[in-house]
């Protein structure tokens, strides 16, 4: 909709005689980048709930360098969107913005500017000239014209504001964190989080973290997250990726996910920029992370924090700046997987204590204080005696795609098989570790799941792996046949069945039952006990060994297949 066309419900002096709901009150938000549009969207609701005195409408400021996306996230949430030069016909009585950087139209109405992200700690571009700003702070004309009211999360950022820019002096509200606040309330959720996102029992989520620009850890270092992956086993981690929504807007899905590929086919999971970030931090086991709003959130609810990139933009004095002397810093040439073991070992849940408590005032309380402060400035009294509802992050959705190929390390020992998997996708960009040895029982071999998309990789592998358990035994059978058939350079083929229990066929016509103790439908296990055995020249018939992979330690039970068995299907 442009100037020149007729102003809609709410909006224009006309709007009272088409409009249903007759609030006493408007509050205008500013909608300028997916970043600051999430964050009041985030709390807003709970601020004004039910509250028919209030007339919201949402305004979209399409000069940032990081617009794009903005539309689509206001009318996906339902809002009522005006271009940003109809915002004076609105007659706010307030604005509210997480974007320090909106062109407010002239008017007596305050403006509410909420922070969106953790104080003012970064140097950040500025648009209206050739250097640097602090992030957060609003331009001197605003705080001049005293209508700018800034909502700080601590005490000390008024005190740093004052130093670096006088003119905020008596224009900050001290409110505290909801996005902290709504991060500590569902801390305890964290097991049900992991579930959800599709992390296996007793497996440890690494999360890793980015802001945007090119210090940032994406910026930085794009590969990180593939040799990450190349360096934990997968039977014992998974890896996430919250990545800033600058980066999103500013770059597009595509490019994200063309540079990310490796890592997305070996099961990286990258977290929607949206809302879905704060509950895949809570989710987390550990934070791989940068100079970001999200390390910090993530440093404040006592997560292991490695930082694996540090921007020189950070501002001194501040909880980042703080965060960056007390964390480790991640050796991205070292021993990845030993590093964030040890992190995992030795951290403590006040690690960051100090930290946390320069950043944030009185957590638990943000919502009604910044209530309270928006009420002040509409002008309305404020509803009581609700206080606003607290409620808890929605559960995350699955986002990694399956992993479908694996490189395989198994050593074989008298009555024990350990397996170490890595994903084939990212296997060449870490560690291989010591290669085959036969007379330590070590060997190697390259496992696919019938799904796998390079055709090549399904071609070199020696282990093929039906996708879905066979429905029969026969079923089974027939498959491991066609399989070996199809495929000469494969030497066992191996298939769950859907009663219980595992059929690996062999190149040289020999199939080998496997049974597995605990909860295990994933046919590469017992293949990889099987391949190892046969490897070794060990047993197969009757042989029973202690399978250990990651988390697991299970036993399998083996035995050859004869063609009398029953339901046996021709061969």
């Amino acid at each position: 909709m442009h100037a020149s066309q007729p102003l809609r419900v709410p909006v224009g002096t006309d709007a009272g005689r088409w409009s249903t709901f007759h609030g006493e009150k408007t509050l205008v938000v500013a909608a300028r980048t997916v970043t600051s549009t999430v964050r009041v969207l985030e709390c807003l609701p709970a601020l004004i709930r039910g509250d028919g005195r209030v007339t919201v409408v949402f305004a979209h400021d399409p000069t940032s360098a990081f617009n794009d996306g903005v539309l689509d996230l206001l009318h996906d949430a339902g809002c009522r969107v005006i271009p940003w030069e109809q915002v004076g016909h609105a007659e706010p009585d307030l604005i509210l913005t997480a974007s320090e950087n909106t062109d407010v139209p002239d008017g007596l109405c305050p403006v509410l500017v909420l922070p969106h992200g953790i104080g003012f700690q970064k140097q950040v571009p500025d648009s209206r000239a050739s250097g640097d700003r602090l992030s957060g702070v609003v331009p001197d004309s605003l705080l001049e014209s005293g209508r700018a009211w800034l909502a700080i999360s601590h005490p000390g950022q008024a005190e740093q504001l004052l130093s670096s820019h006088p003119k905020t002096a008596g224009r900050t509200l001290l409110v505290g964190d909801p996005c902290y606040d709504e991060l500590l309330g569902s801390a305890d959720r964290a097991a049900s989080y992991r579930r959800a996102l599709g992390v296996p029992d007793r497996h440890r989520l690494v999360v890793l973290s980015s802001t945007w620009g090119p210090t940032s850890l994406i910026g930085q270092d794009p590969g990180l997250a593939a040799r990450v992956l190349a360096a934990l086993p997968y039977d014992e981690f998974r890896v996430a990726a919250i990545v800033h929504p600058n980066v999103w807007s500013g770059h597009g899905s595509w490019q994200i996910r063309n540079l990310l590929a490796p890592a997305l086919d070996a099961g990286l999971m990258l977290v929607p920029h949206i809302h879905a970030w704060r509950s895949a931090l809570v989710a987390a086991d550990v934070v791989v992370g940068d100079h970001g709003s999200v390390t910090l959130y993530g440093a404040a609810l006592g997560k292991p924090v490695l930082l694996g990139a540090y921007g020189s933009e950070a501002v001194p004095g501040t909880a980042v700046a703080a965060l960056g002397r007390a964390a480790p810093r991640l050796d991205v040439h070292g021993d990845v997987r030993e590093q964030i073991v040890s992190a995992l070992a030795t951290q403590r849940p006040e690690r960051f204590a100090t930290v946390t408590e320069g950043a944030f005032d009185r957590p638990g309380r943000a919502l009604p204080r910044l209530r309270t402060a928006l009420y002040d400035l509409l002008g309305l009294a404020e509803p009581v005696p609700a206080p606003p509802q607290e409620r808890f992050l929605a559960e995350p959705e699955e986002t990694g795609t399956r992993v479908t190929s694996w490189r395989v390390t198994t050593t074989a020992a008298p009555h024990t098989v350990t397996v170490r998997r890595q994903p084939a996708a990212v296997s060449r960009q870490g560690e291989d570790g010591p290669g085959e040895d036969a007379a330590a029982g070590r060997f190697r071999h390259l496992a696919c799941d019938e799904r796998e998309p390079d055709r090549r990789v399904m071609e070199s592998a020696s282990v093929l792996l039906r996708g879905a358990p066979a429905p029969s035994a026969p079923e089974g059978l027939r498959w491991t046949d066609d399989t070996l058939d199809r495929l000469p350079g494969c030497r066992l083929a191996a298939t769950a069945l859907a009663g219980g229990g595992f059929l690996v066929g062999l190149r040289d016509g020999r199939v080998v039952e496997a049974a597995m103790t605990g909860t295990v439908t994933d046919p590469g296990l017992p293949a990889a006990a099987v391949y190892a055995l046969l490897r070794a020249a060990a047993p197969l018939d009757g042989a029973t060994v202690a399978l250990r992979a990651g988390v697991r330690d299970e036993d399998v039970v083996l035995r050859l297949r004869t063609s009398s068995s029953p339901d046996s299907a021709p061969r």
